[in-house]
């Protein structure tokens, strides 16, 4: 090969080293530590790779149970997988680094990044430049494992405190919750509008889920420990019963059910645009009995008519009360869709 050709040769692999350490670490920075929800192209291609395998085991499943089990692995096995993407592309890019500078063969080139880069220190150096280099691979190399690590228990604290309220909502809303279970709860004692608090904590969840699960995406596909929850269903069914009780119910709005559901909302829709926008993922095709199903004016009827056993006062018009809450669900109805099936969460009720 001419000398001039081979020089262009280890310049352009000397480049493309560079680029993609540099790509690497800057993957590494913004998914967990940089405090703001921007898309990582770079991990969404290996959280979509690692998808394919697990939505073509999941479509083999015959029922959801099955699915879910094999679903609630997708999460942690790509968290991990994440690392180790990292690591090798790392590995690559100091491999063509060493080969730009002289130091041999690619053959000798990857075993002196592997040694560097796992700290193993099974392959000797000589020279300043090149110890530095191989000081470097073995420094970022660790700091490349140690965000990882050291952001795994912020990733289960917010899990954590996330499954806490969806696990409080499954008892309060029954099993399969439902809306007019859960607003039948809430007049517990004669009156819907004195549960201010409760309605706050809700607020408080849906703020904290539009932080954690756009600035830590993985979260949105961690699933709940039992197979009949999902964040997703218990987001949508906060939504569901405060349309309901704006709807159906006759009497003033509650100023803090008000601020709920606009929270929740903007909850949903940011977490849905996060996806479908900026991280362009498309959700997996469920099977025709698990698609989500929009609730119709028989369920509605049926919602409204176990409030009235219940106790509480609806309003008198209930065609103007089902146009209502029609409008009042198509702020989040999409969000709740396109999430739901990216998920694969199950359905949702607004009666029994």
């Amino acid at each position: 090969m001419p000398p001039f050709l081979l020089l262009a040769l280890r310049v352009l692999a000397g480049m493309g080293g560079v680029m993609l350490i540099v790509t690497t670490m800057s993957a590494a920075i913004r998914s967990f530590v940089l405090p703001r929800n921007e898309v990582v192209r770079l991990n969404v291609s290996v959280f979509q790779g690692i998808r394919l395998f697990f939505d073509l085991a999941a479509k083999l499943a015959n029922s959801y149970g099955r699915r879910d089990k094999i679903m609630a692995h997708y999460a942690p096995v790509a968290l991990v997988a994440l690392p180790i993407v990292w690591e090798t592309l790392m590995s690559l890019g100091y491999t063509a680094l060493y080969w730009a500078v002289g130091v041999g063969d690619l053959k000798s080139c990857y075993e002196l990044s592997g040694s560097s880069l796992l700290t193993l220190g099974t392959a000797k150096t000589y020279g300043m430049w090149l110890n530095m280099l191989t000081y470097s691979e073995a420094a970022l190399g660790l700091l490349l494992l140690t965000l990882l690590l050291s952001y795994l228990p912020t990733i289960y604290q917010a899990f954590s405190r996330r499954e806490v309220t969806v696990a409080l909502l499954e008892l309060r809303a029954g099993t399969p919750p439902t809306a007019a279970c859960l607003l039948n709860w809430l007049n517990h004692d004669g009156s819907v509008q004195n549960d201010d608090q409760q309605w706050a904590e809700w607020e408080r969840w849906f703020v904290e889920i539009e932080e954690s699960h756009t600035s830590l995406p993985i979260l949105t596909f961690f699933r709940s420990p039992q197979p009949g929850r999902s964040w997703v269903t218990s987001g949508g069914l906060i939504l569901d019963t405060a349309a309901l009780l704006f709807a159906a119910v006759d009497g003033p709005r509650p100023r803090q059910v008000e601020i709920t559901f606009k929270a929740g909302c903007l909850a949903l829709n940011r977490v849905y645009r996060f996806f479908d926008d900026k991280a362009r993922t498309e959700p997996t095709d469920l099977l025709p009995e698990e698609d989500t199903v929009e609730p119709g004016r028989a369920e509605f009827d049926a919602a409204c008519a176990e409030l009235t056993d219940r106790g509480l006062v609806l309003c008198d018009d209930r065609a103007a009360a089902w146009a209502h809450y029609k409008e009042l669900r198509t702020r989040y109805a999409s969000a709740l869709e396109f999430l739901s099936r990216l998920t694969m969460a199950p359905s949702l009720k607004i009666a029994t």
